[in-house]
Order: structure tokens, then sequence, then C-alpha cells
């Protein structure tokens, strides 16, 4: 299970439950995936659509048994980029930081703060020090596919515009922000809070995958004047609402995706290791570079 080519999309889609019982999946089947990193969320659905390979990791693992804080980021990406995936969309839910994103509506992000610290951040480190450019964290193509899946679908999406990132604060978790934090957060100018994507699209980046997510906006963290503080209860009252339009959404992609050829990333994602390997090749360490063979493997055959 390696990525044979990057000529056919294999989508990589990281959510929820809604996700992973799409009608019109075909040869489906859960695969355990062994990684070097430990063992993934939970097993791999393999599926197929309109001529798109699909694969769904519920982030969580199935019925939401593991915490944000916990999940094996690295031993998930590890796992996606062994199952030939080409591409990986994020599907999250977030608060809103700033007034014009309403519960329910979608966010496209394109930048990122990463504010966890409990969590393995790199794939490379001790044997082999590789500083990947994360500058721009979202690619461009797969996000605006994304995006206009999610309008087709029916969702009020918002987009970055000129001179407007759309930025997705990280926070470690598991409890929900103080008040004194979701005010900081938004004075420094963050659009959207969540728990999961960070340090995931740095991962994604150093595998050479291009990543993108769909913010699914839940409740307006704890800033809000007229709201009251968010909790489960409504988080999960708005994601079951916003359920069926992800699933459309995600359906619509499937569609773009079977009619659109798919080419290089014009954000130059797949060959960034090129120019962020430092470590000699003589100074690597063998165990280092074996646990590499997947997210590296490109890299490492031509090197």
């Amino acid at each position: 299970m390696t990525q044979d080519n990057n000529t056919q999309w294999t989508l990589g889609i990281l959510g929820g439950s809604g996700l992973y019982d799409l009608a019109g999946l075909e040869n489906k089947e859960w695969v355990s995936v062994s990684t070097p990193w430990g063992a993934p969320s939970d097993d791999i659905l393999f599926a197929e659509m309109n001529g798109v390979r699909l694969r769904f990791l519920p982030r969580h693992g199935r019925g939401h048994a593991i915490s944000p804080s916990d999940v094996n980021y690295r031993a998930n990406i590890d796992a996606l980029k062994r199952s030939g995936c080409t591409d990986i969309l994020s599907i999250s839910a977030v608060g809103s930081l700033q007034e014009p994103y309403a519960p329910g509506d979608f966010v496209m992000i394109n930048q990122m703060i990463d504010r966890t610290f409990k969590r393995e951040t790199s794939f490379f480190g001790a044997g082999c020090v590789a500083h990947v450019s994360a500058a721009d964290p979202i690619c461009e193509r797969l996000s605006g596919l994304a995006g206009d899946a999610a309008v087709a679908a029916g969702a009020n999406v918002h987009r970055p515009k000129a001179g407007k990132d759309l930025t997705y604060v990280a926070m470690e978790g598991p409890q929900f922000s103080t008040k004194s934090e979701s005010r900081i957060y938004r004075q420094l100018g963050c659009d959207v809070i969540g728990m999961t994507n960070m340090p995931e699209a740095k991962l994604a980046r150093e595998a050479e995958l291009p990543y993108a997510t769909i913010a699914m906006v839940t409740d307006y963290d704890c800033w809000h004047e007229t709201h009251g503080s968010v909790d489960v209860a409504s988080v999960i009252a708005v994601l079951q609402q916003n359920s069926a339009t992800a699933q459309k959404a995600v359906l619509n992609l499937i569609q773009t995706l079977s009619a659109t050829p798919r080419t290089a990333c014009p954000q130059d994602i797949e060959t960034n290791l090129d120019v962020a390997i430092i470590t000699a090749p003589d100074a690597r360490d063998p165990k280092r570079m074996a646990m590499l063979d997947a997210v590296a493997g490109r890299y490492l055959k031509q090197s």
C-alpha cells in the first residue's frame, strides 16, 4: 500500500462518521494499516466512487473515543500516505472568533496558528533533520475545489480574499477556551478555533501531501456577548444539522475530481522535501530513515 502514482486522485478524508457512511460508495473495505509511528486512530475505509479512490479515517476513532490531544497525528498521516493518498481533506468542527462566521457556516481557511504543546509535530528529528516550509499550510487548489463543492451543496461558505487570510488557531484542549483566551485570539485576527488541524497540516506537508480543511462553525466560542458559552450539546446539535450538507459537499467534490485529471500541485507540495532535508546522506540514522519509508519515500528513492 504505497503511493504508486500521482496521475489519479486518491483522496484521504479525515472526519466523522457521517463521511464514511456516504451512499454510493463502492468496493468498501476497512483495512488495518500499521505504521512505524504507532497505531492510527482507526482502520481506514478503502472505497471508490466515480473512479475516484477514497480513504476515510475517523480522526477520533469510530465512536469518538480519542481526545484531540491523544490523536496520533503522525500515525494518521503516515497511514494515509501508505494507503496511496495523493491529497487529504480535513472536515472539522470549529468555533467562530468573528461575527460574520455564524454557526452552520463553512470556512475555507488558508492560514493556521499552532498553539498546541503536547503533540509530536514532526516526522523528522535526531538522525535526519528537515525544515519544511509551512508558510502556506493549505493547498490552494484542493481548498478551492472543496469550497466550490460546499457552495454547490448549499452551504454559506467563507473564503480568503486578497489581503484577508482566514486563520485557524489550533488550541490544545480538550477543554474549551476561557473568555480571555478567546478575546486574545480575536485580537490576533484569528477567525476560527479548533483542536485538531495542527500538527496535522504540518505533518501532511512533511509527507508531501496537499492538505485542505472545510471548517464547519458550530458556535461562537465564548467571546460573544449574546451567545452562551460553548458546550458539547450545542456543538453536536449544529454538527448534526451540518452533516447532510457536509456529505453533499464531499459527494460534489468527488464528482469534480472524477472529471478533473490530476496534475502536480501548483504549490510544489509534492516535492517540498527536495529543499527541506538538511542532514547529509552519510550522517543519516538508518533507523530513522526506515521509519520515513512512506512519508519521504519519493525523496529517498531519488537520493
